[in-house]
């Protein structure tokens, strides 16, 4: 069973106590210096003191990394460019992605552009032996064809995961809390069942989270004792399902006619792309046969209800 761990500490001294080589996959989302209020902290140095800290904390994250290990590293746009050169030249990592994490809402602006997404680096210790596992992190195709791969695509570096509002059940008190689904597609991607994760900023938990519905060890590190309590509060919750998506999951391919293979793509979608994410199963079930219903299916062909979700879905709805 996997261990999630909350510790209270200064993330920069806890790290420098840690052997070296003990972690697969590191999430940091560490303070921006853009002056976010974090309830005992402010995010404001001047930015030498700044880029001083981020220095030192990638340098202790990158020695904690086992080998064959990976960082993502959330970081704002003022200090984005930095960060890339300290991972890279002073650390000694190997770059593989920047994704951006982009979203539809956000602070409004009336003299310039408002911002609509925010950075995530990807650097690997290793330039070549590093776990990607692209099986696991696929998104549906836009439509069924024989030459197609439907097992899926790789999502690529721009991804789509909705903040979480204020009213959502899951919304935590913390002001920078990040949605579950993009932490999943890291935890999915870089590291294997069991393996050993560490959120060296951890806030409100949400790595820790995730790893503990993914069946990964996860050390959190967090300096404020009520995000803390908050974490451990939220690992005792029941799971219901992870509280964001990328919307491309939900996407019903086009040119599923055939009603033999529909179903069988039906169900194997929502083993494929939903798992975790129960409460959108319906929704896309709901778009399969908003698409499909005008098609007719072959008499001739009887759903095998020894099998699961052997009812045909089409019926399902007509009732």
């Amino acid at each position: 069973m996997a261990e999630q761990t909350t510790i209270h500490a200064n993330s920069l001294e806890w790290m420098k106590g840690q052997p070296s080589s003990i972690f697969d996959l590191v999430i940091a989302d560490p303070p921006y210096n853009v002056g976010k209020d974090y309830g005992t902290t402010v995010d404001s140095i001047k930015k030498d003191e700044y880029l001083k800290f981020m220095l030192e904390w990638t340098s202790e994250a990158a020695r904690l990394l086992k080998p064959d290990g990976t960082i993502y590293v959330f970081m704002g746009f003022r200090f984005i460019s930095y960060l890339y050169d300290i991972l890279e030249n002073e650390c000694g990592m190997s770059f593989n992605s920047w994704i951006c994490w982009h979203y539809t809402q956000g602070q409004g602006r009336r003299r310039g552009l408002s911002a609509r997404h925010d950075d995530i680096l990807m650097f690997t210790k290793h330039p070549k032996n590093f776990t990607f596992n692209l099986d696991d992190i696929r998104v549906p195709q836009k439509y069924y064809r024989s030459v197609n791969n439907m097992r899926g695509a790789n999502p690529g570096d721009v991804w789509e995961f909705s903040h979480i509002h204020y009213c959502q059940g899951n919304r935590q008190a913390h002001p920078t809390q990040k949605p579950e689904g993009l932490i999943e597609r890291m935890v999915l991607a870089s590291s294997s069942t069991g393996g050993n994760v560490l959120d060296p900023f951890s806030g409100s938990g949400t790595t820790l989270r995730v790893c503990q519905q993914l069946s990964r060890n996860c050390t959190g590190v967090e300096i404020h004792p009520g995000y803390v309590e908050i974490s451990g509060t939220r690992l005792s919750q029941l799971f219901k399902g992870f509280d964001s998506i990328d919307p491309r999951m939900k996407r019903v391919p086009l040119n599923l006619c055939d009603p033999q293979i529909r179903q069988e793509y039906v169900e194997n979608h929502k083993r494929w792309f939903l798992k975790n994410h129960e409460s959108d199963i319906a929704e896309f079930e709901k778009e399969v046969y908003r698409l499909y219903d005008h098609v007719k299916t072959q008499k001739t062909i009887k759903p095998d209800k020894t099998k699961s979700g052997g009812n045909d879905l089409f019926a399902i709805f007509s009732q």
